[in-house]
Parts: structure tokens; sequence; C-alpha cells
């Protein structure tokens, strides 16, 4: 017997016109090029979205054609997200910060039709363009006063390419499994991969972010995506914060600037916000030499790369709570979130010390297993580390184009990658990539663990630990580390501040001073290039 209910499609569409019907006088602030201080409300942000859709009409732009963007956090970006994905076609948004060969490679992939573009990046692409057969005109996101003198072929100025347009738009009616949005990992090994989200996923994924357990938001909340919107949808707050009439702060190309997050949080008394580890470093380091605060900044989500502990004392020392977040580009991305539970107040500081760092529990919507190499499922004892696999609606099921995928298997599980283990109480710990594990003397090392303890020194800036061949162990790990010019720290000294803080067999064979550490695009350390540039490095 099937139940008597309305099957109505789970699309974007529907989260654009309730926050437009609903929420029309919710702000969005954002640091544009042309801009430092833009401000409007959802109902004139969805109105230029008409425009917009009526501009790409204009065009010729069918269902299912792919448009790019490589552009900011601003309020023509979030118009972008709209505009393209509820007129039926794919938001593909390109994150700036590769390699322009990978750039290259993901817009002919993708075959976009059109690009948007932030001035800053017009360079870029004009380097690029006579190798990108597909794509029929480039948007710049500026004035027609302010737009760049560009090579460019068939360039706009945004401004002028929506001004004429009507501000009425008829929207199709979507299949809820419709593509919406295309977003490629960073490519750390092989080409980028493309993860295809659909406006079911990207609705099912925007309910349960925002209920009280995962980020707790509401029309009261006022809400700065510090995490970029080319890497997974801002992590869907583009999609959240107008569901639920949250106010937006969008910090433009200075997201990593510790200067104007503190202006933007204290001018708009932002709540709520969410970034990688190296965003809230920055920011500490500003509070710290300045003396100044953020009184408003309550809660902060931070994932995309492990969290040590340093940082979140650091943090509550400004008053503001981390919570850690898991997910992945293929899971759209949340997985997983540990926030604080009310039983935890009362907790020993060691204890709540220990359970901050983890990854949390699995959200609903998330299922989540442990497997060993033969694939069985290992124990949720807390201590039984294994391959982390994941199923769920807003999960990828394969790669864009890729018919050689193998990510998923035949029970529909995919695997992520990541090495971890899951307590009785669901309680999920990343222990380390796999690619990254450590096996010395046929045991496991956890890098993670080793960096997050030696982050806890007041010398040490950054960490990374890489396993190093090793004739009679196979492997042992090698600590790499950012000194902090503020202190006088020798490579001993870490080491001896470890003694007691991990595992004795865990301790690094040496510890290295660098004056940097590569990183991945999307802000992760990369352990691949680290482990290239010392590949002939010798053991003392």
């Amino acid at each position: 017997m099937r139940g008597l209910m309305m099957d109505m499609p789970l699309t974007i569409t529907s989260i654009m016109q309730h926050a437009d019907q609903n929420h029309s006088q919710g702000e969005i602030v954002s640091v544009t090029a042309d801009n430092p201080d833009h401000r409007y409300t959802y109902a004139d942000a969805f109105r230029r979205v008409r425009q917009l859709a009526n501009a790409l009409a204009k065009k010729g732009l069918r269902p299912g054609d792919r448009i790019a963007t490589l552009a900011w956090n601003d309020y023509r970006h979030f118009e972008l997200y709209y505009a393209v994905s509820c007129a039926g076609q794919v938001c593909h948004t390109v994150n700036p910060r590769l390699f322009p060969e990978q750039i290259e490679y993901i817009l002919n992939h993708a075959e976009d039709r059109w690009v948007f573009v932030d001035p800053m990046f017009v360079p870029l692409l004009e380097k690029l363009q006579d190798r990108l057969p597909a794509v029929e005109g480039f948007v710049v996101l500026t004035t027609g006063a302010l737009m760049p003198e560009t090579s460019l072929r068939n360039a706009w100025a945004y401004e002028t390419f929506i001004e004429d347009q009507p501000q009425t738009f008829d929207w199709p009616t979507l299949d809820e499994n419709d593509a919406c949005s295309l977003c490629y990992t960073s490519g750390t090994t092989g080409h980028p991969k493309g993860v295809l989200y659909s406006h079911r996923s990207t609705v099912l994924h925007t309910l349960v972010s925002a209920l009280p357990d995962v980020m707790g938001l509401s029309s009261a909340s006022v809400i700065m995506p510090i995490v970029p919107m080319f890497h997974v949808n801002a992590w869907g707050t583009a999609y959240s914060a107008p569901m639920v009439g949250a106010k937006l702060v969008f910090p433009g190309p200075q997201m990593a600037d510790g200067e104007t997050l503190t202006r933007l949080i204290n001018a708009e008394r932002v709540g709520y916000s969410l970034g990688v580890p190296t965003v809230w470093l920055a920011l500490v380091n500003y509070l710290d030499h300045t003396g100044k605060t953020v009184a408003s900044l309550k809660t902060v989500v931070v994932g995309g790369a492990a969290c040590p502990l340093s940082l979140m004392q650091a943090m509550e020392r400004h008053g503001v709570w981390m919570n850690v977040g898991w997910g992945m580009t293929e899971m759209s991305p949340l997985g997983s979130l540990n926030y604080r539970a009310p039983a935890q107040y009362d907790w020993e500081q060691h204890r709540i010390d220990d359970m901050r760092v983890r990854a949390g529990r699995n959200v609903f919507g998330v299922d989540i297993k442990i497997v060993d190499d033969s694939g069985a499922a290992l124990p949720r004892d807390g201590r039984s580390a294994g391959l982390l696999k994941v199923r769920g609606p807003w999960i990828c099921s394969g790669y864009y184009r890729r018919d050689d995928d193998s990510s998923v298997d035949r029970e529909g599980w995919f695997d992520t990658g990541d090495m971890a283990t899951i307590a009785p109480d669901g309680c999920l710990t990343i222990t380390d990539r796999v690619k990254d594990v450590i096996k010395s003397g046929g045991e496991w090392i956890s890098s993670i663990d080793i960096e997050n303890a030696a982050m806890a020194h007041p010398g040490v800036k950054e960490a990374a630990v890489i396993g190093m061949s090793h004739d009679k162990w196979t492997e042992r790990p090698l600590l790499l580390v950012v000194p902090n010019t503020d202190v006088v720290v020798q490579e001993q000294d870490v080491l001896n501040f470890l003694k007691d803080k991990i595992a004795r067999w865990w301790m690094p064979d040496a510890c290295v001073f660098v004056d940097t550490l590569p990183h991945t695009a999307t802000g992760k350390i990369s352990k691949k290039d680290l482990r290239a540039l010392f590949k002939d490095y010798q053991w003392p």
C-alpha cells in the first residue's frame, strides 16, 4: 500500500521561492573587487537572479548545459548559484587556486559553454582561452564602468549582461534527480574528478545541515561562510541560509585576511562561521597581535583538514567554540559534526579535549562503517581502525564521465580513502588518509595524531608528518615543522615536547624545520608534495 502524499520534486527552485516569499528582507553583505561594502536583501538578489536567468536563456543555454564560475564568495556568485541551477543548467564552480593545466582540463572535461569570472582571474583565462574550444563567451563579475581591458572573446561585464533583462522568469518544472551543480576534486593524484550533484541531493543536504545538532541555523543567525563557494557549494551554506532566512556575510577575496574578517564579524555581528584551519590561524594571529575582539562570534565549524587542539584552545580564549566537521567533495560535503552535547559540559577537561578533536557522529542520512583489508566490517569499539566507507542520498554514486570509476562497491558503499575508528556511541575519529598512514614494523602510526600533538608546542606554527623509508622498520615518521618566529625553539625541543604525548614507538626519528609547507588548492597540507621534496632524505 502506498501513502497518499503529494509527489512534489525536491529542487533548489523551492528553496529560492520559499526564501523570496518568506525571508525577502533577509540581508546579504559582500566584499567584492568593486565594492568593499555591498549589501542588499534576498528580494533584491532573487530579482537579479531572474534577470540573469533571462540573460542565459537569451544566449541559447539549454537544460543540462554547464556554466562555469571562477569566483569568490560574494553576491554575484550567489546569484549564479540560483539562476543557473533553477533554469535547469549546471552551475560548475571551479577552484581558481588550481594549476592552470588543471583548470584547462576541468573546463574542457565539463564542456562548459560560458565562464563567469572574477576580474582577478581574467589574465588566467586569457592565457587559456585558445585551448577552451567549447567556451562561447566570458562574463566578468563587475560593472560596465569597471570592466577591465581584456582579450577574452565575447566578453561581457556582468551588470551589462543582465541590466536590460526582464525581472520575471518562468522557472521550468525540474525533475529532482536532474543535475544542478558540479565540483571537481583537487586532483592530488591524476586528473581532477567531477562530482555531479542533483537537486534532490542538495535539498536533503540543506535540510539536515540546518538541524539543531548540526549547524543549528535559523532566521536569527548571521553566517559568514569563509569556506569558498568554489569548493563544495560553500559547505551548503548558500542554500541553508536562504532556506531559514539567515543573514549572509561574504568576505570575497579577503577570506584569509584576519583584519577584514575581524571587521566584518564586528560590523555585521556574525555569530557563526565556517572555514579550514588556516583561516582560523590567521584570525587568531590577528586577534593576538592587535588585542581586538570578536564578541559576537560564538561558534565556528572547522573542516577540510585535521584541526589541532591548540588552535581550538586559542579560539576558545577569544570566546569562540570550534566544532569539527568531516566530509568530502563527494559527500556534498557533510558527513559528521562534533557538536558539544549537554552531558559534556560536566566532563573533566582532559576528556573534553580528547573528544572535541574527533570528527563526531555521522549526521542523519549518512551511513558509515569501517572495514579491514579484506572488506570485512570492523567493530565499533573505538580501537579498531579500518577503511571508512559511507553511503547516503547526498553521496556520489560515481564520478562525472569516468567509466573506469571503482569508488563505489556492489553494495553501494563509497570508499572515502580515510582510515578511521568508530566508538560504541557512534563517534568517528579520522586517524589518517590511507595513502598517508605510516606502517612501521608492521604497526600503523597516525600522522594526524603526531601533528596535533606537535602543534600544541608554542614554537610550532605548522606541522606535518610523513613516512620515510627505513632499513629496519620499513617506514618511520619524519616531523616537518614551520617554526613560530616569536618563540626561540630548536628541533630537539619539539621532539622532547612529544615524549609524554604520543606512544613511544610513534616518536618521529627526526624533526626538520622548514620555511613553509606546501598546500593543496583547498588549503590542506600536500603530503604528496612533501614526499617528493624529501624523497632523498637520509636519516641522521
